[in-house]
């Protein structure tokens, strides 16, 4: 028989231990492993078979054992500190605090951002991710916390999660989606003043509105707010649209993005109100997911009662300034693109977002320029045309972003695509081991200190012999951790017990370790490892020299390919001869991961180059002391040094992708044989690896600065979200700012045509200049109706090449000298000639305001 209704019953502590259900509410926890040791006290064994989840350990534990704990002082005084501490934690200024304070004649940053994901990955016990979007979600709203900056999070709460996998006994991935209770998550619903749950409507065509309440998850000092359709009144159409992360077909997909977007502002709206939290000053939309925020944001402009009654330009002025977008994909394929028909089915005059023109919506995902096409929607192309400001997430990625996305500024070569970048970061608190941080807090370091060089540069002063015993027993936690993973997924292959003897030899903490996890789409090329096995299997058996693979990564159920990935390294790992020494461990997750990084000597990642956005998995390998064997993609291509680990050489170019992987495959099993093993294997008197441990501590003080979220968010605090704020504020003050912006981009574009360069005459330099003489340069420009003050007109020089394209140019502005009748100008300049070899100039003409972004903004320049 099956229940018709399922829920969980929470527990009711003695008065005593009320603190604990305050500390299992905060997902602090998460990442403060003395708040863990708090939980691990109340029952070592439930804490443990409960995969170490709060609130999952308080409801299985008897009340005998809740009375005793209630009536033992010790450890109702180690539950005091960790709710002291909590408290400090919430409430204490921290950077962001700081920093305002120490500039306290600016304006200084946002009162709050609203930061939209479709997934979040804060902790196993909260299954709301797939991969590395939501891991690196979540990092950003922990990093933020620890901070200070003030981010809401916004997101949704799937029933099912993403998927749970298991192997068949042939090795196919299976996909199964066990239902997630809403009252056994650590999460809260947010209820108005009169106890009654808030919730959002969203008009759809042709039915009831779409509800949603509203579910609050405290992620330390953040709160992320996710939308849930499962309410009673809901048609079953509508519970589903929260059903599970990225499933369904293309209408399943829109109406989540749609609720991501145009609900979330609509639940951020809810939230400040009833809460008294600041508005957001600044919206940010990781991924293009979200991009129907800045729809709903223009609704509330123009259109809504208590707004302001703006007209459309002006209203998309206002949003644009106070937008942020950051593209994660390098792929087209990796974009969300709609019909075009279904956008207007769903934002028509009855749609989700009545009284904004359902042209001007479709007029900002449509891909009218060469090479688009102009049937579908683009997500992304929404999402740069409704953000003044946008990034992708690596230095690489940002340079493969403004080719890919050329086509939205075809006036401008790709370096002045106005994309630029920061490179993702880590949550150090989640992904280091304890017994790393306590290395150098032997030596007097404060994780806690913004200092973070000095953190990581006391991993200098601990002996060598005390860090290379560390990380063995970091390699023996993962190969206990493994075999158990291991063996659970033998039996559920339906082996005998009786058959699984060897997964007690299985794996070896003396052995190097190479660990690869992540998601299983092709360009990762789980299987490069496999393309000669014969040398695979020699240096996994290797005799003085073995090596043995950690691996795992699930595909998307509808990946064929990526599934028949994962079944040929199942079946190669499947074989006895080597089986001891390579594994693969389905079902990876945030709980597997986190004694899969420190665990490993050696971070595996060999990507099609450039199709790596930024890769976030091998930052947390070094954090933990592992060094990265990678191609050079995403963020090893930016801060790879040749002595924090090693660059597997990439055939670039190639149009054969089986000679390709021939090469590179090759390069790899070379380096590990020649390079990484003997340097693992070379001890010395004491048992210790000389050369690898100092290759392992250049890593913790090279990298470990970089790449963690705390630099990643601070990044964005001050190079996007603060400037965005400033924008935003001259632009609302009493929204003239915007209505005047709005006018003048509409007067430049309509007289555009008549802007042109008509002459450009130079002097000072012969037929044989020499460094060190000046080029002066007059040009003589047509306006129209358009004024000097509305236009920079440009002296742009450089380096040729051997079609006379102009490369490392460097801009220098010209001024106004005279002025003609009928709008004609001339313009003067001059500039040094300070190299030798070729040179080149041109003038050109771009629109000028001062609170544009970028020259490209309004994607208009005249050429000479």
């Amino acid at each position: 028989m099956r229940a018709i209704r399922r829920f969980t019953v929470r527990p009711v502590l003695p008065p005593a231990l009320e603190a604990l259900g305050v500390l299992a509410l905060n997902l602090r926890w998460s990442w403060h492993p003395e708040t863990q040791d708090v939980f691990q006290e109340v029952d070592p064994e439930l804490w443990e078979s409960t995969g170490y989840d709060p609130v999952t350990l308080l409801g299985a534990v008897g009340r005998g054992r809740l009375e005793a704990l209630a009536g033992d002082e010790g450890f109702l005084e180690r539950l005091r500190v960790a709710a002291a501490d909590l408290d400090s934690y919430l409430t204490g200024e921290r950077w962001y605090q700081r920093a305002a304070a120490r500039s306290a004649t600016d304006a200084g940053g946002p009162a709050a951002i609203g930061y939209f994901s479709p997934e979040f990955g804060i902790t196993a016990a909260l299954p709301q991710y797939s991969g590395g979007l939501g891991i690196l979600a979540g990092d950003h709203l922990k990093a933020a916390s620890d901070l200070g900056v003030p981010i809401i999070g916004v997101g949704l709460l799937y029933r099912h999660g993403y998927f749970t996998q298991s192997l068949s006994r042939e090795g196919w991935q299976q996909e199964t989606y066990p239902v997630l209770d809403p009252d056994g998550l650590p999460i809260s619903l947010l209820r108005e003043p009169d106890g009654s749950r808030a919730t959002v409507s969203i008009a759809m065509p042709g039915g009831p509105d779409l509800v949603a309440r509203i579910w609050v998850a405290s992620v330390g000092r953040v709160p992320l707010l996710m939308l849930d359709t499962n309410v009673e009144g809901n048609p079953e159409h509508y519970v589903d649209v929260t059903d599970r992360l990225y499933g369904g077909n293309s209408e399943h997909r829109l109406r989540q993005e749609m609720l991501l977007g145009v609900g979330g502002v609509r639940a951020l709206r809810a939230y400040c109100r009833i809460t008294g939290h600041p508005a957001p000053e600044v919206f940010h939309t990781n991924e293009g997911h979200a991009g129907f925020l800045g729809i709903e944001r223009i609704r509330e402009l123009t259109v809504d009662e208590t707004g302001p009654g703006l007209d459309f330009p002006t209203a998309l002025e206002v949003g644009r300034a106070s937008t942020v977008f950051t593209t994660h994909t390098p792929v087209p394929a990796g974009i969300d693109r709609f019909p075009r028909t279904l956008v207007e089915q769903y934002f028509g005059e009855t749609g989700a977002t009545p009284g904004v023109p359902i042209e001007k919506v479709l007029a900002l995902g449509t891909e009218d320029y060469d090479g688009g096409d102009p049937s579908v929607f683009n997500m992304a192309v929404m999402g740069f045309r409704l953000a003044q400001r946008a990034n992708g997430v690596s230095l690489l990625h940002g340079e493969v972003s403004r080719g890919m996305f050329n086509g939205l500024w075809p006036a401008f070569d790709e370096a002045e695509v106005p994309i630029g970048s920061i490179t993702n970061g880590v949550h150090a608190p989640t992904w280091v081991a304890r017994e790393i941080i306590e290395l150098a807090e032997s030596q007097g370091a404060d994780a806690e200190s913004d200092d973070t060089e000095a953190f990581w540069n006391a991993v200098d002063k601990v002996p060598s012999a005390q860090v290379w015993a560390t990380k063995r027993t970091l390699r023996e936690r993962l190969v206990k951790d493994a075999r158990t993973r291991l063996r659970r997924s033998w039996e559920r292959r339906g082996s005998a017990a009786a058959e699984l003897a060897w997964i007690d030899h299985a794996l070896d903490p003396d052995v190097l370790t190479i660990g690869f996890a992540r998601r299983v789409p092709s360009y990762k090329r789980l299987t490069l490892m496999l393309r000669d096995p014969a040398r695979l299997k020699s240096l996994l058996l290797d005799p003085e020299r073995p090596i043995q693979l950690v691996i795992a990564g699930k595909s998307h159920p509808a990946d064929d390919g990526g599934k028949r990935l994962i079944q040929e390294l199942v079946r190669f790992a499947d074989d006895p001869e080597v089986r001891h020494r390579i594994v693969f461990l389905p079902n990876y997750d945030i709980a597997m991961a986190q004694p899969l990084y420190p665990g490993c000597d050696v971070w595996l990642n060999n990507p099609l180059r450039p199709y790596e956005a930024c890769g976030t998995s091998g930052m947390k390998a070094a954090l933990n002391g592992g060094l990265n064997l990678s191609i050079l993609d995403g963020w090893w291509d930016e801060w790879y040094d040749g002595e924090n680990g090693w660059a597997i050489p990439s055939a670039d170019g190639l149009d054969d992708p089986d000679r390709r992987d021939d090469l590179e495959a090759a390069a790899l099993y070379d380096l590990i044989e020649n390079e990484v093993a003997p340097r693992f294997y070379d001890l010395d008197e004491e048992g210790v690896p000389g050369r690898w441990v100092e290759m392992l501590r250049h890593t913790l003080k090279s990298l470990g600065p970089k790449v963690l979220a705390t630099r990643m968010v601070r990044d964005y605090t001050r190079s996007l979200y603060t400037p965005a704020a400033t924008n935003a504020r001259l632009l609302n003050s009493d929204y003239e700012g915007a209505r005047s912006l709005a006018a003048w981009k509409q007067r430049v574009r309509a007289h555009w045509p008549e802007v042109h360069v008509e002459h450009v005459e130079s002097s000072g330099v012969g037929d044989a200049p020499e460094v060190g003489a000046h080029l002066h340069v007059r040009a003589f420009v047509g306006l129209g109706e358009l004024s000097p003050e509305d236009v920079a007109v440009q002296l742009v020089h450089g380096k040729t090449n051997a079609e006379d394209e102009l490369v490392e140019t460097v801009i220098e502005p010209l001024t106004v000298a005279e002025t003609y009748d009928g709008g004609r100008y001339r313009f003067d300049g001059e500039v040094e000639l300070d190299h030798s070899g070729s040179f080149g100039y041109t003038v050109r003409v771009i629109p000028r305001h001062d609170l544009l972004v970028s020259d490209a903004e309004l994607g208009v320049v005249a050429m000479a």
